[in-house]
């Protein structure tokens, strides 16, 4: 979340009264985040989130963002309802800007999260999954594998000024994923952005999953991947087993993988770190530096992705046999 378009109090009140939401009582920015603009409202109606969507976001996907988070809050699942306008829509015009309002969540995420919540984010994640099975429309992953390609094309020829080495070395991760990445997963909604940041708790507990403005179809497991690499990562870049074997755990406690999934994690799970390694390499060699731009480590990812060479099994990541968590508990 961040704030890249600016909103005044006469035309936030003027827009608030297509909502049911009452009279605007307070507002403020969101600084964190990197994608939309976002504020805290106060209305006499309650708390909301008002977010502009900002360039990167195609006003075509929002039907299929804002639906899939109304069809997962009816279904159980903690995340923000988007609030209907009067006339039943859920996209608005404020600021020229594309904008939605949907419910506030109580809860923060942590910069520091332990086992117990890395098993809470797994069995959220299972939960999901499944009830994303019944959510109507699909859309194609805007991030899968071809648009790594088109990433490494733009960044290939500057990429050893960031580090030397680094053309030759992604070369060859490229090739291996070329070859190696899998097909025909069980697949379906992910989430494909599940970040400690986009998951809000109230102590040990899940108490909302936010930002699915990167939610497609696509493998089941390469959710679980961008997860491994988000959650079980210490500051030195060793991967914590503990974490690993707590979130798979948790997401098998809901929904027990499959055995082609298993096969397939490991070369998921580097690929996972591919893809996050080539979109902020990306925007490190290609956007202009600015104030309202905030990039991240080009780098990050390139030593998750060196520590994933060394792994060659799913048992490395922490997976366990169904009945053998079962036994354990």
């Amino acid at each position: 979340m961040a704030v890249y378009t600016d909103v005044n109090e006469e035309e936030l009140s003027s827009f608030l009264t297509s909502y049911p939401v009452g009279d605007l009582l307070s507002y403020k920015g969101i600084a964190e985040g990197t994608e939309n603009s976002n504020y805290l409202l106060h209305t006499t109606g309650g708390s909301f989130i008002l977010t502009l969507y900002e360039k990167r976001v195609n006003a075509d996907d929002l039907p299929f963002f804002l639906g899939l988070m109304q069809h997962l809050a009816q279904s159980g699942v903690e995340c923000p309802l988007p609030v209907a306008r009067q006339d039943g829509a859920l996209v608005g015009q404020l600021a020229g800007r594309h904008a939605a309002l949907i419910t506030f969540l109580e809860g923060m995420w942590l910069r520091k999260p332990a086992a117990v919540h890395c098993r809470a984010v797994g069995a959220a994640l299972a939960n999901l999954h499944i009830a994303g099975s019944s959510f109507p429309m699909a859309r194609t992953n805007s991030m899968g594998v071809p648009e790594w390609h088109r990433l490494w094309e733009g960044s290939r020829e500057e990429a050893d000024t960031v580090e030397p080495g680094l053309r030759e070395e992604l070369d060859r991760e490229m090739s291996i994923i070329d070859t190696q990445w899998p097909g025909d997963l069980p697949s379906g909604i992910v989430h494909a952005d599940l970040f400690p940041d986009n998951v809000f708790f109230l102590g040990d507990q899940v108490s909302g999953l936010i930002d699915f403005y990167f939610a497609c179809n696509d493998a089941f497991a390469y959710d679980i991947a961008i997860c491994l690499n988000a959650w079980c990562f210490e500051k030195d870049f060793s991967f914590n087993l503990t974490k690993g074997v707590a979130l798979l755990a948790g997401y098998q406690s809901v929904r027990p993988l499959e055995e082609i999934e298993v096969e397939a994690l490991p070369v998921l799970v580097r690929g996972a770190a591919l893809r996050f390694q080539l979109s902020r390499l990306y925007d490190w060699l290609n956007i202009p530096d600015g104030p309202l731009v905030k990039k991240r480590d080009p780098l990050e990812y390139m030593r998750k992705l060196r520590a994933h060479r060394h792994i060659r099994s799913a048992k490395e990541y922490g997976w366990t046999p169904v009945a053998s968590i079962a036994a354990a508990s």
